[in-house]
């Protein structure tokens, strides 16, 4: 019924279905019945949950659904690649060191999500691909300029891989790891500093180590500690849906400490022409305790104060909790580890070590 011109512009349509209809009141002892349109679909969706959201793919993929889309739209505007994070792993620096590319373009800010879209895992998925769409500019040549986006709360959702390879199952995948030990801590920290209550009320040792009695709010707050570092479980949600060629591991601690190591990988990862010297790019100050872009003069600009904030060690108490986490955990190419918490396990990605945190870690 979709395709009007297979059935004579629907006169065709409807008199199959109206034969089909009286066929089965005729030979049959089968007793159709319908509703209205709106009981009727949630009727449907009663019966079959998994379709009340929709799963939005490609428009230009298909000749078909291309040659019916408005003329006025294009798929260009799609990004290339993806910055999926987790969070408190320096997915904001890559952000910013990448926009000083001149051939790599970021989405425009959201008014409510800063320089992140959060389309694929929020209600904003239901608003659809045209609103998606809005937030990236038409680019001045298709095949040589990299539009992207960075969204840091998609690694450890259940649902943006899915989505994502329906849209955009060619775009790379770009995440940053570093000890998850030191990511929960951060974001802790990070809580802190944006006045959580529970985090200003608990210390980081009763956060993680909270039982599933604990307050609510305080399980919440140990929930996106411990659960974005559950590295091998997500990676493997990932590549349930991408090819590992397409996803790119950044390690965190070598971002850190040498950026333009990292931007090197990145380009070349992703084939962006000019290849821009980061070596030059980009310069250590002193005061903030981090890399920014250089400036003449001997200047710099970084990003903003919330970024490299300086925060007592970890206690340990908590590191103690996380050894143990770790004991036992197996480095073997995404299998499942028997031998402690598979969702804890550590890893490497097609025979090469994720990154020196790992090693150490192990």
């Amino acid at each position: 019924m979709t395709h009007l011109s297979n059935y004579g512009n629907d006169r065709l349509g409807l008199y199959t279905f109206e034969s089909l209809v009286r066929f089965l009141q005729c030979w049959t002892r089968l007793r159709l019945q319908t509703l209205p349109p709106v009981p009727l679909a949630r009727k449907y969706f009663e019966l079959f949950p998994q379709e009340r959201s929709p799963l939005w793919q490609n428009p230009c993929d298909d000749k078909r659904h291309k040659d019916i889309w408005s003329k006025e739209k294009t798929c260009d505007r799609l990004p290339k690649f993806l910055i999926v994070g987790p969070q408190k792993t320096g997915t904001t620096a890559i952000h910013f060191f990448l926009s000083l590319h001149p051939a790599v373009t970021s989405s425009f800010p959201s008014p409510s999500t800063f320089e992140e879209i959060q389309f694929f895992n929020s209600p904003n998925y239901h608003k659809g691909i045209d609103w998606y769409m809005d937030f990236f500019p038409i680019p001045s040549n298709a095949s040589t300029d990299f539009l992207f986006e960075k969204s840091a709360t998609y690694f450890d959702s259940e649902v943006v891989p899915r989505r994502g390879a329906a849209l955009l199952p060619r775009a790379k995948i770009i995440t940053v790891l570093t000890n998850p030990a030191d990511r929960a801590y951060s974001w802790y920290q990070h809580q802190r500093a944006h006045g959580d209550p529970a985090a200003l009320n608990y210390t980081f040792y009763q956060v993680i180590s909270a039982s599933s009695q604990a307050p609510l709010a305080l399980r919440a707050l140990q929930n996106r500690c411990l659960v974005p570092g559950y590295y091998s479980t997500h990676l493997q949600r990932w590549l349930t849906y991408y090819p590992s060629g397409q996803l790119l591991i950044v390690d965190g601690q070598e971002l850190r400490t040498n950026p333009a190591a990292s931007m090197e990988s990145i380009q070349k990862f992703l084939g962006i022409t000019p290849f821009l010297n980061y070596t030059r790019t980009l310069r250590f100050d002193e005061d903030k305790g981090f890399w920014c872009q250089g400036l003449e003069g001997g200047k710099t600009r970084c990003l903003g104060k919330s970024k490299g904030r300086r925060y007592p060690d970890m206690d340990t108490e908590s590191v103690s909790i996380y050894t143990w986490m770790w004991e036992g955990a197996l480095t073997v190419g995404l299998m499942a580890s028997t031998c402690g918490p598979a969702s804890l396990m550590s890893f490497t990605l097609n025979g090469e070590e994720v990154g020196q945190w790992l090693i150490e870690l192990v």
